[in-house]
């Protein structure tokens, strides 16, 4: 479902093409640290108290949901709790 006219998203596909190869990849990472900071600050907004440890596993959850299976998610969670590993 889209609210966007045919003539409007033409337009901006053409605006969007115009643009260079590193611009493109600037408004990626840009529209990326946007999400990431709304999730973040939904996140603190509902668990204030949540220690870093746990609001990255929480990021996890959010990010990868269900996309990855049960045994893998288990494994990546117990590995964002024990913390960064040693060199």
């Amino acid at each position: 479902m889209s609210d966007t006219s045919p003539e409007v998203e033409a337009r901006l596909n053409a605006l969007f093409a115009q643009r260079s190869g590193s611009d493109k990849v600037l408004m990626v990472c840009e529209m990326f640290d946007f999400a990431r900071t709304l999730v973040v600050t939904d996140i603190k907004a509902r668990c204030p108290d949540i220690s870093d440890t746990e609001l990255r596993v929480k990021i996890f959850e959010r990010t990868y949901g269900d996309d990855v299976d049960a045994e893998t998610r288990a494994r990546v969670i117990a590995r964002l709790r024990r913390g960064p590993a040693s060199k």
